[in-house]
């Protein structure tokens, strides 16, 4: 008798068919593995300063060349990694966790608590969300901390209503119903199954909004409102570079790199991952 595959295995089989899914995957193990183990290995220390070297183009000593303080821009380009994806996964992370939460409340329990839930989601989804995020983070003040928090609270309503449109779908299932019939608590039927039955759109979700993140990271800190100096930001360095983009273009060019490669990977990876486990994309 053959064996049927789960549906996470099955969905893993569907990713793996897809070239660009896969080519967006490893490109993002490449910059994860960079965020961990690249700081180890940078020529010079991220702050480490050499005036008589200042705006020298790329060489073989200094491969991405230096910046206006004579600082090695792959050095530091390889530790931004680490602030780019910290910013991303920690923001998504707590969009996720909170958004969840209000959209399983939304959506379950209906009624004055699913009219409260939506309307704050209106609210918020009425404004442009960088323009939201500069909103909270000149509340909070300039900094990569408040950037962070700003960018997980503008994201929880886009996690919310796609929890609440996924609850309100399998809340009308029948195993559901004959679970409420026997007399299993709320609390036991959301844990147990709503919420394992919501993840597959979250996870395609959360990855797309990593890249949305790590690029509404980089616009705070281009701003001047999110990494503070001498962080090595991506969007910060991009900032610190505009009076150099004729001369030294390099200083501009390869954190601009860093970036769309980084949301590149994600993006793709994301896709390849709707495809996966949404069953209205499979042939």
């Amino acid at each position: 008798m053959q064996k049927v595959a789960g549906p996470w295995k099955e969905a893993w089989l569907g990713f793996r068919k897809s070239k660009v899914a896969v080519v967006g995957m490893g490109i993002v193990i490449f910059f994860i593995l960079l965020a961990i183990f690249g700081p180890m290995f940078t020529p010079q220390g991220i702050n480490e300063q050499n005036l008589s070297q200042r705006l020298l183009p790329p060489s073989s000593d200094h491969w991405m060349g230096t910046d206006d303080f004579g600082r090695d821009i792959l050095s530091r380009v390889v530790y931004g990694a680490r602030i780019s994806l910290w910013v991303g996964f920690l923001a998504v992370i707590g969009s996720v966790i909170v958004g969840s939460i209000l959209g399983i409340l939304a959506g379950y329990y209906g009624r004055w608590v699913d009219t409260i839930i939506s309307r704050i989601f209106d609210i918020m989804l009425a404004f442009p969300s960088i323009l939201l995020a500069i909103a909270v983070v000149s509340v909070l003040g300039p900094s990569l901390r408040n950037a962070l928090i700003a960018i997980a609270i503008i994201n929880v309503p886009n996690f919310g209503r796609l929890i609440r449109s996924k609850v309100l779908s399998i809340k009308e299932d029948e195993y559901i119903m004959s679970a409420k019939a026997i007399g299993m608590k709320d609390s036991r039927i959301l844990r147990s199954h709503i919420l394992p039955n919501s993840m597959a759109p979250v996870i395609v979700q959360g990855t797309l909004a990593i890249a949305t993140a790590i690029i509404e990271a980089a616009a705070l800190g281009f701003l001047g409102l999110g990494a503070q100096a001498p962080s090595p930001e991506w969007g910060k360095m991009l900032a610190d570079s505009r009076s150099y983009l004729t001369n030294a273009p390099w200083t501009m060019i390869f954190p601009g790199l860093a970036i769309m490669l980084t949301v590149l990977g994600f993006n793709l990876m994301g896709d390849g991952l709707r495809d996966a486990l949404d069953p209205r994309m499979k042939s």
